[in-house]
């Protein structure tokens, strides 16, 4: 009977031993959301960023059916480069390791497999979240029920300003998923520094974020996962009006062409990169990179290692 397990990159697996600060990285970024070349080239950058702050990446994958925590340079590039690379959230890591598949994972599948391994921090770009016209549809993204259950601090630039915003807050608070602001009150948009939307919490370093973490830890209740929104500066955003007029466009589009289920987000953001002639890349580039640094310095901070 074969077995079917999680096996940590050497890196990793050492560092998690000797109690070294690690942060999780998802794969789909390197699949599915940035073109070639620039995304082995992002995401060669995004673990350089998490060493520069003085911790492990942890970059997670399938490779031939083999989940791994802590992709090698080899397996990443193969994720970036080869075709028919599946999208997997959690519901299809089974089915994908039993048929061999090559992999890359989603928010949700990248949370999941991370608390499994031990990891408690992972930074991405921006959680998927409640679709527009979800009251139809019932379109929502894995990423919220998954946090509700996997206790991690995710580090992300808010949802992605394409989803309902205000439905997708609700829901996190219904959930029990914890949303706090970095140096900021108010929710961020993904391209855009504020998506209009108050924040109950703020934390304004690293470090009270590693004690909002261990105060849980000591509390006993650990409940789901700490959302820790992470917004562009002003001058960093995509620019207001452009989002915008972008968005409108994309969403009559995707009405006339019949996008529908996990083909809308995808869609939605090869439409930015065309209609804004690249500049949503560079932003989308800025957010993961800033990212990437914060959640290196909260597991710097958890595991009581000095900054870098």
């Amino acid at each position: 009977m074969t077995t079917f397990h999680l096996r940590p990159g050497t890196e990793v697996a050492e560092a998690l031993r000797d109690g070294s600060p690690v942060v999780a990285l998802e794969s789909t970024i390197v699949s599915h959301g940035l073109p070639r070349p620039d995304n082995l080239r992002v995401a060669r950058e995004i673990e350089q960023t998490v060493r520069a702050a003085g911790a492990v990446p942890a970059t997670i994958g399938m490779v031939g059916g083999e989940l791994v925590v802590g992709l090698d340079d080899a397996q990443l590039t193969r994720l970036a480069t080869v075709d028919g690379v599946a999208k997997l959230s959690v519901r299809d890591l089974a089915v994908a390791a039993a048929t061999g598949a090559d992999g890359a994972t989603t928010v949700a599948a990248t949370s999941a497999v991370a608390a499994a391994a031990g990891i408690g921090v992972f930074a991405t770009g921006g959680l998927g979240g409640v679709h527009r016209e979800a009251a139809q549809t019932f379109d929502e993204s894995a990423d919220l029920v998954t946090l509700a259950r996997t206790p991690i601090a995710v580090v992300c630039a808010g949802v992605k300003s394409i989803l309902d915003v205000g439905a997708t807050l609700e829901r996190l608070e219904t959930l029990g998923v914890g949303v706090v602001g970095y140096r900021t009150r108010r929710f961020p948009g993904f391209y855009l520094t504020d998506s209009g939307f108050d924040l109950d919490w703020s934390v304004d370093s690293p470090e009270q974020v590693a004690a909002v973490l261990a105060a849980r830890e000591q509390h006993g209740v650990h409940g789901g996962g700490l959302i820790v929104a992470n917004p562009l500066p002003v001058d960093e955003q995509l620019d207001p009006a452009l989002h915008d007029r972008t968005l409108t466009e994309g969403l009559a589009r995707l009405g006339r062409d019949g996008v529908t289920g996990k083909a809308v987000t995808p869609f939605l953001l090869a439409h930015f990169h065309s209609a804004t002639e690249g500049a949503s890349l560079a932003v989308n580039v800025r957010i993961i990179l800033r990212n990437a640094d914060l959640a290196a310095r909260i597991a710097v901070a958890a595991a009581g290692h000095p900054a870098a």
